[in-house]
């Protein structure tokens, strides 16, 4: 069975290409990076690292890559011949390959009446659709009814840790040993893909939604308290007992309104929180607040990790969110100069006003409690008060 993923970077490999392989795939792997294609080309095999005491080594094989912007032909030729699909490239890059998808598309329809799904796999609702979305702006409208019959592009939920590395063995890969993969199975067309490790789900939104609004905004919060506190990393952050409370705080908020939403059990979702906050003081896993932060813009975006769950909280419980406003603040207060979206919030605060700016990156109305309650806390920690 032959697999293309888009993305061969560590979630790439570390995540998706480590189930691929086990699941009996030959994967190939697509990217820009010319060093990292010519080492898995060379090589046809890299190694996986469990991150905990164990330091289980996993040697994956089978595998080569392609270079998307030297070779886009035979990335077209592969697509039409492949047997899945996948990609995890990042939300903001999954429109630039969606050209090369619909013209592999196109060649596989000339050659085969057989089905393909191509899963995004990335930290965000809806990748695939969006990845459709930006696929099918490249087709003519004769061909989409075909399309829809023959391609599907169910949506997945995915969960792994791969931090921000640099290893000797540029192929080398540490890994948490957790993971989840969930994908909506009512959009899949033809048989369900042979994957040791996804989970099909009729109902993929609590999966998604639990995962947001647990895992990515405590890892949020984290990044963006621990930054604010002076910490380097997620596990010195959470190694200071107040800051930890503040993110299970936090985490205690997105379960109130998780629960209420979902009707999850709620000494089931204690349990849940309990095992993401255990794997965010792993001391096997070093990851950078400022990795983990980055991308404040999108973080902070209205449909994301911060600001929905505070949305749909105060919505449900009729309440105001106290911890999760201060994680909102804390982001908008998130200065660092290497990170573009950092320095842009920086500079419309500056130019406009933090009022302005809270509605401009949240889309939370001005002078809504929610926008007040987030403009307290913005103010208390530029005063300097980080921890209540």
């Amino acid at each position: 069975m032959l697999a293309v993923h888009f993305g061969a970077g560590n979630i790439g490999r570390g995540f998706i290409g480590n189930l691929l392989f086990q699941s009996g795939y030959q994967t190939v792997f697509v990217d820009v990076n010319q060093e990292i294609v010519d080492l898995l080309n060379e090589k046809n095999q890299y190694t996986v690292v469990l991150a905990d005491k164990s330091q289980e080594e996993l040697q994956i094989r089978n595998v080569s890559a392609v270079n998307s912007g030297t070779d886009p032909d035979q990335v077209i030729e592969l697509i039409a011949n492949a047997d899945l699909v996948t990609a995890a490239v990042g939300p903001n890059i999954l429109p630039f390959i969606a050209g090369s998808i619909a013209e592999g598309l196109r060649k596989r329809i000339t050659a085969t009446n057989a089905p393909l799904n191509i899963i995004a796999c990335e930290n965000m609702i809806g990748g695939s659709t969006l990845l459709k979305e930006k696929v099918y702006e490249k087709l003519e409208e004769s061909e989409k009814q075909l399309f829809d019959s023959r391609f599907g592009f169910p949506d997945a939920a995915v969960d792994r840790i791969v931090p921000n590395q640099s290893n000797e063995d540029k192929l080398m890969v540490k890994v948490e040993p957790f993971y989840e993969w969930a994908v909506d199975e009512t959009k899949i067309i033809g048989s369900r893909p042979e994957v040791e490790g996804i989970t099909y789900v009729e109902d993929l939104k609590p999966y998604i939604e639990r995962k947001l609004f647990t895992v990515n905004t405590g890892h949020a919060a984290a990044a963006y308290i621990g930054y604010q506190a002076g910490m380097r990393t997620i596990d010195e952050a959470m190694k200071i007992k107040e800051l930890q409370e503040l993110i299970q705080e936090t985490l205690q908020e997105t379960g109130r309104m998780l629960v209420s939403k979902y009707a999850f059990d709620p000494d089931e979702h204690q349990k849940y929180i309990k095992k993401i906050v255990n794997r965010f003081v792993n001391p096997y896993i070093t990851d950078e607040v400022t990795r983990v932060g980055r991308s404040p813009i999108r973080k902070l975006g209205p449909a994301d990790r911060l600001v929905s769950p505070a949305v749909q909280y105060l919505q449900l419980t009729g309440d105001v969110p106290v911890s999760l406003t201060r994680v909102i603040a804390s982001a908008l207060l998130y200065d660092y100069k290497e990170d573009p979206e950092a320095v842009a919030i920086q500079e419309a605060i500056y130019e406009k006003g933090i009022e302005r700016a809270i509605e401009q990156f949240t889309g939370i109305e001005a002078g809504s409690i929610l926008s007040e309650t987030v403009l307290n806390h913005y103010h208390q920690l530029k005063s300097g008060i980080t921890i209540k």
